[in-house]
Order: structure tokens, then C-alpha cells, then sequence
């Protein structure tokens, strides 16, 4: 094995902490080329899939990458900004944001950057960026409020594979959910009772987050439960009554059972039931991306508008709105402790 040395490092330099936020990734262009390397790279992780790795092998580089990346390209397009990707332009916002609040709390004493699951930046290339900056202490805050094994998981085993070929080792705190976390929550509820002010209340408000397969949760993934205590301690801030909200799965892929009720179905079957109004919310997602955008503000609004449905709104994402900023920073101070005190 060859380990990546610490030559680079000046050790003379005084240790500071770091703070290394992480987000899933994106494609670098809305293209078939750009898509068919950032879908290989996402879609090999065996967290992703879990299927045997060969079987998967011939499936993945005979069928999907043939097909896929420009189906995905054209939905990319959709949703591409002046700016680039929306998530990209989120994470980036939310990580700058975020190091202003931390320095402004700890002054040169932190680093904070952030990097991609998969695509650019990497964390390979940001970690070793941050550890040239005099990182001693690094702390991983994955954008992800509920734990699942393809999520949260996938990125400390990306974390664990840089420091198995380093020499030298940072101290490692890492966070790995805080779907109920109080300034999490009040951020949720906070953005929905601004929405409503702007827009008034609908008929149901519908909490929409990414599924995963059912086989996981059977097997012991603390997701679709996580997600669930979300849903409830928002729904508790804002006084609802049971029959005034739900929580469903959206992006299924494959032909497995996948967590129910399932997004698209239950927007088909409360407007067949007659619900006129809803409003959505996607509280598993940190920023507002394809899965958010297209999937949910464009293809399952049609499916809501075309079962006899009225009126549909889509509640964006945190983002990076100030409530979120101060969960987040709020949530780091908490797993600094220890570490670094704040400046006078």
C-alpha cells in the first residue's frame, strides 16, 4: 500500500480545526458525457447498490450508462442555473455562510470547506487541502438530517478510504444525523409558516423524502424512522392535526419494493379523492437539487394537476436562509466542544 506522506505539511504552524461539510454531488454539465461519468462514479458505490458486485458490473456498464445519462442530461437541463448546478450553488453558499458564522465565533482557529460525495470537489482533494492549512482536528458534517446507510454511510467509508492511505491522521468527530436536532426543526417549521403567510395554507402538506428499499430498513437502516420523527416533531410545532399532513418516499429506481407510500402515487391518490390543494416539502434534502426542482415541482405536479388536483406548491428547501445557518452552526459548536473555545 502506498501512503500519501505528510511532506507537505508545516508542522511548525499552529493546529487549527476543521469543519468539512459534505453533500451528495453533481454532474459538471447538464450533458450525456457529463452525466455518464459522475453516474458511474455515483452508481458504482456498492452503499448505493447493493446487488453482487459483477452482476451489477454487466447491468450498470452494459444497460444503464447506455441509457441513462441522456435521459438525465435533458432533466439536468431543466433545472441548470447562470451559476451551474443547483446544488452545487446551495452547498457552496451554505459552507460560506456557515465559515462566516464560525469565524466569526472562533476567529483563524477553523477551517471550514466543503466537497462532494461524488464528482468535484472531492473529499480526497479537499482533505488534503484542509490538512496542508494546519487541520489537526477535522469534524464531518454530511448535509444529510437523517442517517441512511447510502448517504451518511457512503461518505465515511469515503473518508475512512483517504485516511487508509495517509500516514498521519487527523482527529475525527463525525456527525452522522440530527433529524430531530431543535434548530433542524425550528428551521422546518419556521420556512413552512413563512410560505404559508406568502401563500396560505393547503388542503394537505405532504413531506416528501428520498427512499431507499424497503430490504434496507428490514435490515436495520434507521432511515425511514428518522424520517418519520422529522415529520412529527415538525407537524407538532405547527399544531397539525393528523389528517393535515403525511410522509412519503420519492426516486425510486429499480423494480424492488422501495419505502411506502410512495410520492407519486399518494400526490395521484389524494387528488382522485378529491383533495384540491397541497403543499411539499422534501425536509430530507438540505438544498434544493434535480430530485427537488424536476422530480417534485415539475413531473409530480403534473401527476397531482392531472388527477383532478388544483392547486400544488412546492416549499423550497432550506437552502441557505439564515435559520438553517444558524441549525447548522449551532449543530458544529455543539461537536466542537472540547476542541476550541470561543473568541473573546
Amino acid at each position: 500500500m502506498k501512503y500519501i506522506g505528510s511532506e507537505n505539511f508545516d508542522h511548525d504552524q499552529p493546529a487549527r480545526v476543521g469543519v468539512l461539510v459534505t453533500n451528495l454531488g453533481t454532474p459538471q454539465a447538464p450533458t450525456r458525457a457529463a452525466l455518464r461519468t459522475y453516474l458511474k462514479q455515483f452508481l458504482a458505490d456498492p452503499r448505493v447498490v447493493e446487488v453482487p458486485r459483477l452482476i451489477w458490473w454487466f447491468i450498470l456498464n452494459g444497460i444503464i450508462l447506455n441509457l441513462r445519462p441522456a435521459r438525465s442530461a435533458k432533466a439536468y437541463a431543466s433545472v441548470w442555473t447562470e451559476q451551474g448546478s443547483p446544488l452545487m450553488v446551495h452547498t457552496q453558499a451554505q459552507a460560506t455562510k456557515l465559515k462566516h458564522s464560525l469565524e466569526g465565533l472562533y476567529g483563524e482557529d477553523i477551517v471550514v470547506d466543503f466537497a462532494m460525495r461524488y464528482g468535484s470537489p472531492s473529499i480526497d482533494s479537499v482533505l488534503q487541502s484542509m490538512l496542508e492549512r494546519g487541520v489537526r482536528k477535522l469534524l464531518v458534517l454530511p448535509l444529510y438530517p437523517q442517517y441512511s446507510g447510502p448517504t451518511t454511510g457512503s461518505t465515511f467509508d469515503a473518508i475512512a478510504a483517504d485516511f487508509k492511505h495517509r500516514r498521519w491522521l487527523p482527529q475525527l468527530r463525525f456527525i452522522s444525523q440530527y433529524c430531530d436536532h431543535p434548530g433542524y426543526i425550528a428551521a422546518l417549521a419556521a420556512s413552512i409558516q413563512t410560505y404559508r403567510a406568502e401563500h396560505g395554507e393547503a388542503e394537505k402538506l405532504v413531506f416528501s423524502y428520498h427512499g431507499e428499499p424497503m430490504r434496507y430498513l428490514e435490515q436495520g437502516d434507521p432511515y425511514h424512522c428518522q424520517c418519520l420523527k422529522t415529520t412529527r416533531l415538525v407537524a407538532e410545532i405547527l399544531g397539525l392535526a393528523d389528517d393535515e399532513y403525511l410522509s412519503c418516499f420519492q426516486s425510486r429506481f429499480g423494480r424492488e419494493e422501495w419505502l411506502k407510500p410512495y410520492t407519486d402515487a399518494t400526490l395521484k391518490e389524494l387528488a382522485g379523492n378529491g383533495t384540491k390543494s397541497v403543499q411539499v416539502i422534501c425536509p430530507g434534502f438540505s438544498a434544493d437539487c434535480l430530485e427537488t426542482i424536476e422530480e417534485i415541482g415539475i413531473e409530480n405536479r403534473d401527476y397531482f394537476i392531472e388527477a383532478g388536483g388544483e392547486s400544488f406548491h412546492y416549499i423550497p428547501c432550506l437552502n441557505d436562509e439564515q435559520g438553517h445557518i444558524e441549525a447548522l452552526t449551532q449543530l458544529a459548536v455543539e461537536n466542537l466542544r472540547g476542541w476550541l473555545e470561543r473568541a473573546s
